[in-house]
């Protein structure tokens, strides 16, 4: 009898994306609401996405198995 395969966790998976090294992408947060009063060289700075640091990797990687 085949054992249930594992499923995605789904809101992590559509949050993160994994580049073509292996590592993950992330979107910056802080850019969804009260906009008035942050700079537009800072507004800018959020649209950019980022690469998710070394100590969440691990974990983050565990719930999208891979």
């Amino acid at each position: 009898m085949a054992k249930n395969k594992m499923k995605s966790h789904r809101g992590a998976s559509k949050r993160f994306r994994f580049t073509g090294t292996g590592k993950l992408k992330r979107n910056k947060a802080y850019k969804s609401h009260i906009l008035t009063k942050k700079s537009a060289k800072r507004k800018r700075g959020l649209r950019q996405s980022t690469i998710l640091t070394n100590a969440d990797h691990k974990r983050i990687k565990a719930v999208l198995d891979k």
